[in-house]
């Protein structure tokens, strides 16, 4: 225990260097130390440690069986010295790091993704989780301190004065359905035409289901009936695939699953209505302080908008 409370790590380094070298004089002078001050120093040790850590012999300095353990051991310590510094040094300047971030979906292919891509390019390291989702379970999994912060609507029951809120941007309304429906290709198609077909769309409340339902009440149009609510792409594509059903979604959304890359069969339709939903803000805990990680990403998603 003697020798725990007495090492320090250019101790270790010193050990370390005099086996390497093999000459005490050249392993001081390599760690700008006076070699009496080094020579005292490896004294020391071994007199903590009850025993020599070299042998001195004409053609230089020999580790003792103890040295050896010494050395060994050193070796180890140092490297997790070295490993402990890079990476406090990394989540200061934001190199590595969690962050979690929650998302509504549009925001999450428009601005989210993009931003992630970018941070990631520069910090490879930084370990990020997204969590996508309504706007009241994201809010909530925020207040509970889940998440660093979200992109999302403010839920009515939350005080927007306990939240830092950065102003974002609204989000516009694509109808998209298979590339062989009936409507597919049709210009300035009317919002009484989409009556006779299912929709596939989100719970009564939701932003979309919200501002679709309106676009027809300005219209004097009857909503739409024949709807199968679900929130999940996968039930979206599953239908779209074997239906003419029509899915409201955002247009980020939208051009992601109508794009060449996804090679869905999707299309939208051209509709004589611009349908468009209450904007989404980017919300943190006014009383929680962001890592440098995610404050990287957040400043990178403001920088989008």
């Amino acid at each position: 225990m003697d020798l725990i409370h007495r090492i320090k790590p250019s101790h270790l380094r010193l050990v370390v260097r005099i086996a390497e070298t093999g000459k005490l004089q050249v392993a001081a002078e390599s760690l700008y130390l006076s070699q009496p001050a080094a020579s005292r120093t490896l004294a020391d040790l071994e007199s903590a440690a009850g025993s020599p850590l070299f042998e001195r012999h004409p053609k230089g300095m020999i580790p003792t069986p103890v040295g050896e353990a010494f050395i060994r051991h050193a070796r180890v310590v140092l490297s997790e010295l070295d490993s402990l510094g890079q990476e406090v040094r990394n989540l200061k300047d934001g190199q590595t790091g969690n962050v979690r971030v929650g998302s509504v979906t549009g925001p999450a292919v428009s601005s989210l993704v993009p931003a992630v891509q970018a941070v990631r390019k520069e910090a490879p390291d930084i370990e990020i989780s997204i969590e996508v989702g309504p706007s009241n379970q994201l809010v909530r999994a925020l207040d509970e301190g889940a998440l660093d912060f979200v992109l999302a609507r403010l839920p009515s029951e939350y005080d927007s004065r306990a939240l830092r809120v950065h102003p974002a941007r609204n989000e516009v309304v694509s109808l998209v359905v298979k590339d062989t429906h009936p409507l597919a290709g049709k210009k300035n198609v009317g919002l009484d035409e989409l009556l006779d077909y299912d929709w596939v769309i989100q719970e009564r409340g939701s932003p979309i289901r919200q501002s679709v339902e309106n676009a027809y009440y300005a219209a004097r149009i009857p909503t739409p009936t024949r709807v199968v609510h679900s929130s999940s792409l996968l039930v979206v594509l599953a239908m779209l695939a074997d239906s003419d059903s029509i899915s409201p979604q955002s247009r980020e959304v939208a051009e992601l699953l109508t794009s060449s890359q996804i090679s869905s069969r999707l299309t939208t339709l051209d509709i004589d209505t611009t349908i468009t939903v209450s904007p989404f803000f980017i919300i943190q805990d006014r009383t929680r302080q962001l890592s440098r990680a995610a404050d990287r990403l957040l400043q990178e998603i403001l920088l989008g908008l």
